[in-house]
């Protein structure tokens, strides 16, 4: 774990270094995850940092929070995916996105109904998806995209066959330029 968060620091680190005269954004995003195994998903709400690299290339960092209750209010679920990733724009408009993200979630059990001791975990995660990017006056630009994201997963698996994300995001957002 303690791996994972150096990593993510340094490489959080290097891209700010790297941005003197680049382009930064900074701007609130609003989402829904997925999760391929339950039949509804939920709100996520996070903020966005997205550095101008070159014209066809940015990075971005996000971290986001999600909260559900289940079993009438017993059990509360929060997440908070931290993630960095990197946009490949072959329109000005249009970016693929492919990157990495730390996944934590707790797991807060309501002791007056569920005698259990809370929980939280942190996994290590993929993903990829793509997106649109509309600039809405002066620095100003409306962003959406849909990622895919992979939690602990074997790269044995290539070409991809019949492999499915554990859930998805699409997301939304307006970014402000700096």
């Amino acid at each position: 774990m303690l791996n994972r968060v150096v990593f993510l620091a340094l490489l959080v680190a290097l891209l700010v270094s790297t941005t003197q005269a680049q382009v930064i954004s900074l701007g609130p995003q609003l989402g829904f995850q997925k999760t391929k195994d339950t039949e509804k998903g939920g709100m996520l709400v996070g903020a966005t940092l997205r550095l101008k690299l070159s014209a066809a290339l940015k990075a971005e960092g996000v971290i986001a929070y999600r909260q559900e209750k289940e079993n009438d209010g017993a059990l509360t679920i929060r997440s908070w995916p931290i993630m960095v990733t990197g946009l490949l724009y072959p329109l000005p408009i249009l970016y693929g996105a492919v990157g990495a993200g730390w996944h934590n979630t707790t797991f807060d059990y309501d002791q007056n109904q569920v005698p259990l001791t809370d929980e939280t975990s942190q996994e290590f995660g993929w993903h990829f998806g793509g997106g649109i990017e509309l600039p809405i006056g002066g620095k100003t630009k409306l962003v959406g995209d849909v990622r895919f994201v992979f939690l602990n997963f074997k790269f044995d698996q290539i070409p991809f066959q019949d492999v499915k994300g554990d859930f998805y995001i699409v997301s939304g957002g307006i970014l402000f330029g700096l």
